[in-house]
């Protein structure tokens, strides 16, 4: 069994008709003993996953919500470094301890930047399961995707509407899970997802057996609920962040009460 088929991505998934519920907030916003206070309230609310945002002075999918957060990350003076020592606090004060699955969304630069082997080092070290790279092409994913595959990180594929013919193409090569985009555009919560999301995850399920989850623009329990329906669960970034933007760093409570309400109705799915 190779590194990324025995990681703990694939355990989110591999109970028959569980559905995940996955989170994601902004590294060091507002500051880093907030985010690592944040993160062990998702998984105590019972989150499966939790996606880090890495700080990042450019991030083009994201919509205003997560740009503020990242430039407040960033104005606190978070680093990649910085980001790292707080997976490493989660390690040690997780309930779970190192079961606790992680994951990164960043961008290209900030990686290439850090150095590739290292990054994908580091996070091997800490039990980093996955990473997610927005502004990373399908054809450009190899050199990426080599190193990380060496260091037991799978490099997850992401599946828009505007993907079409391409659907089945990245569907194919996917590793750990597949993220399907709910709507064009940029993150953000959406009062409406129209798109035709069970015919893109019908398309993905005739070519691979690799997990869906859909995320952007979620942010009621009924919208989780839905999706969870549809693939095998449904990830939150935007809400998440903008109960911390309001709470600042009394935002604790807040979480653990939506996290746990946003697990509850993918349960129910």
């Amino acid at each position: 069994m190779s590194k990324i088929q025995d990681n703990q991505i694939s355990r989110v998934f591999q109970t028959p008709n569980h559905k995940a519920f996955i989170a994601f907030l902004t590294a060091g916003d507002p500051t880093p003993d907030c985010t690592v206070k944040y993160i062990l309230e998702m998984e105590r609310a019972g989150a499966d996953l939790i996606e880090i945002g890495i700080p990042f002075s450019d991030p083009t999918a994201e919509g205003v919500v997560i740009q503020d957060a990242n430039i407040r990350a960033l104005q606190g003076g978070m680093t990649t470094d910085g980001v790292f020592e707080i997976v490493r606090r989660v390690r040690e004060q997780s309930q779970g301890g190192a079961a606790i699955p992680l994951a990164f969304m960043t961008y290209a630069n900030p990686v290439f930047h850090y150095g590739c082997d290292r990054f994908f080092a580091r996070c091997e070290e800490l039990g980093v399961s996955a990473i997610i790279v927005p502004d990373l092409p399908y054809e450009e994913k190899q050199e990426l995707e080599k190193t990380a595959d060496a260091h037991g990180v799978a490099l997850v594929s992401m599946i828009a509407p505007t993907s079409r013919e391409r659907i089945q193409m990245i569907a194919r090569e996917a590793k750990g899970f597949i993220y399907v985009v709910s709507s064009m555009g940029v993150t953000g919560v959406r009062n409406e997802i129209n798109t035709d999301l069970e015919s893109m995850v019908k398309s993905i399920r005739q070519v691979t057996d690799v997990p869906c989850a859909i995320g952007f623009g979620i942010s009621t329990p009924g919208q989780a609920r839905h999706m969870a329906r549809i693939s095998d669960g449904a990830i939150v970034g935007s809400a998440i962040v903008k109960i911390i933007a309001q709470g600042g760093e009394q935002a604790a409570s807040a979480i653990y009460e939506y996290v746990k309400s946003m697990k509850e109705a993918v349960a129910q799915a």
